[in-house]
């Protein structure tokens, strides 16, 4: 098992140092030193625990807590720093989707293979 895990990390910090990831890191980064994106993520934070415990009283979600909702969420997704997080993440979302399609087919090769190694 320490050779997994030993494979593991270095997966880890190769992962670490790919473009996508750096660029994920940056798009990070600025939208935590946004003070207007901060403010707007703490405000839909607020209004999505609201809405959520009128939810699980049996409450019909207030219409103005709803529409301020709305209104936050596509101020805060017409923000550039935020969009350039979004598509950062989607860009590294594709790495890991294809590291993981790539260690699935390791796995079916391993599991075919007659030679068992000690773990």
């Amino acid at each position: 098992m320490s050779q997994i895990s030993e494979m593991a990390r270095q997966l880890g910090q190769a992962l670490g140092k790919t473009d996508e990831y750096q660029a994920l890191k940056r798009a990070i980064s600025g939208v935590d030193d946004d003070r207007k994106i901060s403010s707007l993520r703490g405000r839909l934070e607020e209004l999505e625990n609201e809405l959520t415990g009128q939810i699980r009283s049996g409450k019909e979600p207030d219409e103005a807590v709803a529409k301020e909702y709305e209104e936050t969420v596509e101020e805060l997704q017409g923000k550039p720093e935020y969009q350039r997080l979004v598509a950062a993440q989607e860009n590294f979302d594709k790495v890991l989707r294809k590291v993981n399609e790539t260690i699935a087919e390791g796995i079916r090769e391993g599991a075919d293979s007659r030679i068992v190694l000690p773990s």
